[in-house]
């Protein structure tokens, strides 16, 4: 009976010990172009290969869903991956290069979608920069008041200042 107790107080301190150091886990919901089936296989793929856990796109809402570690990867690396192999998304803009190796089934009208601003292409995501290098920093809000660290589509951000950053081209 005391054996049976010591096994079960240290399985009980295991699996707290387990848990205490378990990595935060994000989810992450942003828009994607794309169109179809094979749009979704290579925009889910881009996300696993730059450290989603999870990743899930609905073609009907243009919608992204991702689940990552914290300390492996950030959404700014998962949208960048994604718009490498040609898919505009929220984060990051593809290249005309990655948009023109897409297959002609999957070539979304990617004019609408940058002229209109239906994709925010700006480096502040609530309140957090989402910048290579300064992901989760709060250079969006300065003192109590919310500011924006893009003006006029120029950086405002200390070291950063009038570089293009904040709009994806």
């Amino acid at each position: 009976m005391k054996t049976i107790k010591l096994l079960f107080l240290t399985t009980c301190v295991a699996t707290l010990s387990f848990v205490a150091v378990a990595q935060k886990t994000t989810t992450e919901t942003f828009k994607v172009n794309g169109n179809c089936g094979m749009c979704e296989n290579k925009i889910e793929k881009a996300a696993k290969d730059a450290g989603a856990s999870f990743a899930d796109w609905d073609k009907d809402n243009k919608t992204m869903t991702v689940k990552y570690s914290s300390k492996s990867s950030n959404l700014s690396k998962i949208q960048k991956s994604i718009a490498d192999v040609g898919y505009d998304n929220e984060g990051a803009l593809a290249t005309g290069e990655s948009y023109d190796k897409l297959p002609s089934c999957c070539k979304y009208d990617r004019t609408a979608s940058i002229q209109t601003n239906t994709m925010k292409m700006d480096c502040c995501k609530d309140g957090k920069c989402t910048m290579e290098g300064h992901e989760g920093k709060d250079c969006c809000k300065k003192g109590s008041d919310k500011t924006d660290c893009c003006k006029d589509g120029k950086c405002t951000m200390e070291g950063h200042s009038g570089k293009d950053c904040c709009k994806k081209s």
